[in-house]
């Protein structure tokens, strides 16, 4: 038996787009993510061991259209006027290039840029604490874990991409994107 794919790079991306329609604006969004033409896989949320993070830009030059391409994707769509929606992704990368990372999705609305990166970044990195065996008090504010966890030596970086956009003021359908996608 066979193991699947592990990617070996991967980018991170982000979009919007606003259509009458919703589902043509999700293809707007992305397109402006640059990713519309790929057959996306939506995958969980794992930083493969050894992966590499590349710029939007190489990853987009090693995909090819239609190619089928796994992502941790998050979106949001809106056609109420003037209602914030988000979508952010989070990466936290362990300090030992053995062991997995962990990524993290939200997509909703109500939170500006700043939240929703705190947010998904401190999901993923909580993620990896728990798995690396790092103690702390799950009650304390994201700011003191984050120093918990990175004196513990055992996570490297945690960071995060956000879409945020106000819904179309004229109703139309607006909606983000956030992705970290994966090249095999």
């Amino acid at each position: 038996m066979s193991a699947g794919p592990i990617p070996q790079y991967m980018f991170f991306t982000k979009g919007v787009g606003k259509h009458k329609h919703s589902l043509q604006s999700f293809e707007v969004a992305l397109r402006n993510a640059g990713i519309a033409p790929l057959n996306l896989v939506k995958v969980s949320s794992i930083f493969p061991p050894g992966c590499k993070i590349i710029s939007r830009k190489r990853g987009l030059s090693m995909l090819k259209p239609g190619q089928i391409t796994y992502v941790v994707l998050a979106e949001s769509r809106t056609n109420e006027p003037n209602r914030l929606t988000c979508a952010g992704i989070g990466l936290a990368t362990p300090a030992s290039g053995q062991h997995y990372g962990y990524i993290s999705e939200h997509h909703g609305y109500g939170l500006t840029e700043r939240k929703c990166a705190d947010l998904v970044e401190d999901m993923a990195a909580t993620m990896l604490a728990t798995t690396l065996g790092i103690e702390f008090d799950p009650d304390t504010d994201y700011d003191s874990r984050r120093e918990i966890y990175r004196m513990s030596g055992k996570i490297v970086e945690s960071r995060a991409i956000v879409q945020t956009a106000e819904g179309d003021k004229n109703g139309l359908w607006t909606t983000v994107v956030a992705a970290a996608v994966f090249v095999c």
